[in-house]
């Protein structure tokens, strides 16, 4: 599958993984980068010399293209900026903020530059930047979200900027690829999915809380402060959102989260963790490796393509 997405990153399929927090380290970027995929680095919150050292990590696993994403709120950004062109990173992701501060220095340095969007006056916006392409992310997703389907947003998107567009949010197996590319996207980002890879550091917990979540298990805490977060349901979610309801401080909402992603991704905390995953989670049946995964995605989507082409045709 050649689209200007994998003749943009050199890669052989049109297939990213999310830069998941405290998920999306070396192992899992290194392994879906050698299925031919783009593997990411989750810089998340961590200090630069962290950041540096786990890309060197990932460039000892693998050869081919891997990139780092950056969450522009994070105390430590530029200095993560600097190390990216320093450690000769090719492709960044970014969120959470505007890059443009780090434009500049990032294209010099022959860096692809890819924001993940929740709008399209912000894909119109980071085109305007220079970016190389960007992410359209529906609300389906894990983890920080916006408030636009996948469906609604990336069609929208895709008619508004001229660059590439890479669809993310509730896309996990060959039918939501195909529906993606029908949709006008020329790479899919998955991040619930690679969550259950055999690569994942993620503790078995985590990974099986997924792979038993229904269609109906996952909601979304902080409406109410303006930062909505999609994970599975457990004691703290119910917890969170009964403080919301009862109109709790900001404060008082943030001490009940703080470290809970860590708890329940490294500790495997599934109760009062925070258990970030996609309204996709029903779907994951098993645990799969990269490839597998990868594979799987490329060869059900032109399957599931030339099905319907048939059937329109008749």
């Amino acid at each position: 599958m050649k689209t200007r997405i994998t003749e943009l990153l050199g890669i052989q399929y049109p297939v990213i993984q999310g830069g998941m927090a405290w998920v999306a380290e070396h192992t899992l970027a290194a392994a879906v980068s050698q299925a031919g995929g783009l593997g990411l680095i989750g810089a998340a919150s961590a200090p630069a010399e962290v950041v540096r050292e786990e890309i060197r990590k990932c460039a000892a696993l693998t050869d081919r293209p891997f990139g780092v994403n950056v969450m522009l709120l994070n105390p430590n950004a530029d200095e993560v900026a600097r190390v990216i062109v320093e450690e000769g990173v090719k492709v960044v992701t970014t969120g959470a903020g505007n890059p443009s501060r780090y434009m500049e220095m990032w294209k010099n340095a022959g860096v692809k530059v890819i924001p993940v969007v929740a709008s399209v006056a912000l894909a119109r916006m980071m085109e305007r930047t220079g970016a190389d392409a960007v992410v359209a992310e529906g609300m389906e997703s894990g983890g920080h979200i916006g408030q636009t389907t996948t469906m609604s947003l990336v069609p929208q998107v895709c008619d508004s900027v001229e660059i590439p567009v890479i669809a993310a949010g509730g896309i996990a197996d060959g039918r939501g690829m195909a529906a993606a590319f029908m949709l006008g996207a020329e790479a899919v980002q998955m991040g619930t999915r690679f969550c259950a890879a055999k690569e994942a550091i993620v503790h078995e917990n985590y990974k099986k809380k997924i792979i038993k979540a229904s269609d109906i298990d996952s909601a979304v805490t902080g409406m109410s402060t303006g930062h909505p977060v999609r994970c599975l349901r457990n004691k703290m979610t119910r917890r969170y959102l009964e403080l919301e309801k009862s109109g709790a401080e900001f404060e008082e909402l943030e001490k009940l989260t703080l470290g809970s992603l860590r708890n329940a991704v490294i500790d495997g905390d599934v109760t009062g963790g925070t258990v970030m995953a996609g309204q996709i989670s029903g779907l994951i049946k098993e645990e799969k490796s990269c490839r597998e995964i990868i594979e799987g995605i490329v060869r059900d989507a032109m399957l599931a393509v030339q099905e319907k082409g048939a059937l329109w045709e008749n």
